[in-house]
């Protein structure tokens, strides 16, 4: 069911369980990477050979003109220009921040497009992708309110807005939101119980939404949504929950049945006294009884001779009549 998996060191896990009760495991991608459509640095890596070959043609042209001939000297000077204007020249892409510091101190932040730093002085310490990310977190085995274990996967979609908080404040902003998540999660689990877990989902990613968005905004974080994808309950606990649930049914089932029984008896009181004084009348909706029951056709209508007998009188009357 689950096919092949990776080494746990690279994979997160979650358990499942069989009809048995054992235990399985199913193992959840967690890479906090951006995957998909991933863009093509060729351009930027092109650019940089197109300068250093531009700025050592200039420089050895400039040198051979003014010395008069070409040397290992003015060979080795313009491959060192040439060197620093691609230290100096950078390419950041539209979706790219880059944290700039100069002489180990916070600068600036560069990009996107083109930008130019001075060599030795200054770093381009850090390049922030600035796009939506999907992150896969869970909590497994993790006990409820009323000691239940509960295995929870859920995504959560977050995005960086300040480069400079992200890279100077936390030393590994993407762990460290995965790893806020999962706390989170684990939290919010262990103060409820695991009916409430189950059933509102909805309550259980805004709480989550509302803890990671105050834990995350110092690190120049902006949370998204947290959305709960899968809930995996002990086989046992499954079976009493559903047997809960049929007995609940069935109360609710039993309570609308006497309701209506109380609905016609109210009805009978009613109408009682309309019936007492008109045997006519009683007779014809004893009639009508006995042709809804038959109007079906699925069985056969019974009628005891002592009760056939109300109807003789009718029919005696209507053939006088005719």
């Amino acid at each position: 069911m689950f096919g092949k998996v990776a080494p746990e060191s690279q994979y997160g896990t979650v358990r499942n369980y069989d009809g048995a009760g054992m235990a399985r495991r199913a193992y959840l991608f967690a890479d906090t990477d951006i995957v998909g459509e991933r863009a093509s640095n060729v351009g930027i890596v092109a650019f940089s050979v197109f300068v250093f070959v531009a700025v050592f043609l200039i420089v050895g042209a400039l040198g051979w003109i003014l010395v008069g001939e070409v040397t290992l000297l003015l060979v080795l000077f313009a491959a060192i220009a040439a060197v620093v204007a691609c230290m100096a020249c950078h390419i950041a892409q539209q979706w790219e921040r880059v944290v700039v510091l100069r002489l180990g101190k916070f600068n600036r932040i560069s990009g996107p497009g083109m930008f130019w730093t001075f060599p030795l002085l200054e770093s381009n310490t850090m390049r922030v992708d600035t796009r939506t990310r999907v992150t896969n977190f869970g909590a497994e085995e993790t006990l409820t309110a009323d000691l239940v274990p509960l295995d929870v996967n859920a995504v959560l979609f977050w995005h960086v807005w300040d480069a400079k908080a992200a890279c100077l404040e936390v030393g590994d902003f993407t762990k460290a939101v995965e790893l806020s998540a999962q706390t989170a999660l684990r939290d919010a689990i262990g103060r409820a119980s695991a009916a409430e877990v189950a059933i509102r989902r909805d309550q259980l990613d805004r709480e989550l939404k509302r803890v990671l968005e105050e834990k995350v905004a110092p690190w120049g974080v902006t949370i998204l949504s947290v959305e709960v994808r899968d809930i995996l309950i002990p086989k046992e606990l499954q079976d009493a929950m559903s047997l809960e649930a049929q007995a609940e049914q069935r109360k609710k089932s039993r309570i609308i049945l006497m309701e209506a029984e109380q609905d016609i008896f109210d009805i009978i009181n009613e109408l009682k006294d309309s019936y007492a004084g008109d045997e006519e009348a009683m007779r014809l909706r004893i009639m009508h009884l006995v042709s809804e029951s038959a109007l079906g056709g699925k069985g056969t209508v019974v009628v005891p001779s002592s009760f056939s007998e109300g109807f003789t009188d009718i029919f005696k009357e209507s053939g006088s009549a005719q």
